[in-house]
């Protein structure tokens, strides 16, 4: 069976996101379609189901890193604020939308709180997460006979 290590973060992101759009306690917030992601960006984001796509890579990012808490993961989807003149410097991101992110999660039962702190998968994310791998990498062996001593 396959992990979220073996297939290619931009594969499994958006499989993620269309099954995260099936749950009903997911669902944007009134104000995420004005609000920019983080400090460095000079606009709101472009794409109409970005909320579910963030969902997703928190997700991904948990399951890979965790235990993890908001803080990291603003740190995670942070960049460069550009200040004029003066040299670009290291931002975090929005801790709100990490903040409101981790806790749909939670409701969802796909995350859940650690004793010391910070956050993990449930079983339930990680077998969602590994047969959406293991599919993945099974229509990659399909294209690439190289491939199926992964499956």
């Amino acid at each position: 069976m396959a992990t979220a290590y073996d297939v290619p973060a931009e594969k499994l992101i958006p499989k993620i996101a269309d099954e995260l759009k099936k749950i009903e306690t997911i669902a944007p917030p009134d104000w995420a379609a004005f609000v920019k992601t983080g400090r460095h960006r000079e606009k709101s984001p472009v794409n109409n189901d970005w909320w579910h796509t963030r969902t997703a890579a928190v997700l991904r990012k948990i399951y890979i890193e965790g235990p993890v808490g908001t803080t990291r993961l603003a740190a995670m989807y942070g960049g460069r604020a550009d200040r004029g003149s003066k040299p670009n410097r290291a931002v975090r991101g929005s801790r709100s939308i990490s903040r409101m992110t981790v806790q749909q999660l939670e409701k969802s039962q796909l995350v859940q709180k650690q004793k010391d702190g910070g956050r993990v998968v449930t079983a339930k994310a990680r077998k969602m997460i590994d047969q959406m791998s293991t599919q993945i990498l099974k229509d990659m062996a399909a294209l690439n006979p190289e491939l199926t001593k992964y499956l």
